[in-house]
């Protein structure tokens, strides 16, 4: 996980689902394929690797992503302004949580 939370990211363009951001900053050592086999489920929240990108899930959908951890973050939300969290250009740090 420290390997994860070290770098900043920033978030190249968006797409595969609203509010998904696909995140650059990785470094290349730690890059993983994508599953051979999507899950037919991956939580909302779900922080992930997939190559050279990370990003989270922003709901509940099928995905084939290198699961990591979660977020309780809501990435996208039609009730604020702007409704997704992630935009192209924003910068991006995850930090491990405490339990």
């Amino acid at each position: 996980m420290r390997i994860h939370t070290g770098p900043e990211y920033v978030v190249a363009f968006c797409g595969f689902a609203p509010g998904f951001g696909y995140l650059t900053g990785l470094p290349p050592a730690y890059e993983v394929p994508r599953r051979a086999t999507p899950r037919s489920s991956v939580p909302a929240g779900s922080v992930a690797l997939a190559g050279r990108y990370t990003g989270v899930y922003p709901r509940s959908s099928p995905g084939g992503w290198q699961l990591l951890g979660r977020t309780g973050l809501a990435l996208w939300d039609t009730g604020r302004d702007p409704a997704a969290l992630l935009a192209p250009g924003v910068r991006v740090r995850f930090t491990a949580e405490r339990a």
